[in-house]
């Protein structure tokens, strides 16, 4: 049986343009308890930023989130997948390339996310058959 990354991904994607302030990808993670965002210039992916890389360029000297974009923390090569990839490699992919997120993609446009937590719950659930 093959499974797929459509049946375990979040497919409610929140995501941020390329120009807003780091506050306010803060703001969005916080509120809807994420911790990525696709980045979007003119509705076209060109990044994916974290809590973590946003924590990492607010501990550099005058940092302002307010002033300081999206751009300037975000990943600009982030790892994507189609949803009918399958589950076992894109897991094994995302443990070897330390990912933690895959953004599942779709004739150039976000429909979901694949997140170590869905890759958690997909095991459990697995597991559990």
């Amino acid at each position: 049986m093959t499974i797929t990354i459509d049946r375990y991904m979040s497919s409610s994607v929140l995501t941020i343009d390329v120009d807003s302030p780091l506050r306010e990808a803060h703001a969005l993670m916080r509120g809807h308890d994420i911790r990525h965002l696709p980045v979007l210039a003119k509705g076209r992916l060109v990044g994916l930023v974290s809590q973590r890389d946003l924590h990492l360029i607010e501990t550099l000297k005058d940092v302002d989130p307010d002033q300081v974009k999206v751009r300037e923390a975000m990943s600009t090569e982030p790892f994507t997948v189609t949803p009918k990839a399958r589950l076992r490699e894109i897991a094994g992919a995302m443990a070897e390339g330390r990912y933690g997120a895959a953004l599942v993609m779709e004739e150039g446009k976000v429909v979901g996310i694949f997140t170590m937590v869905d890759a958690c719950r997909a095991l459990a659930t697995l597991l559990d058959a």
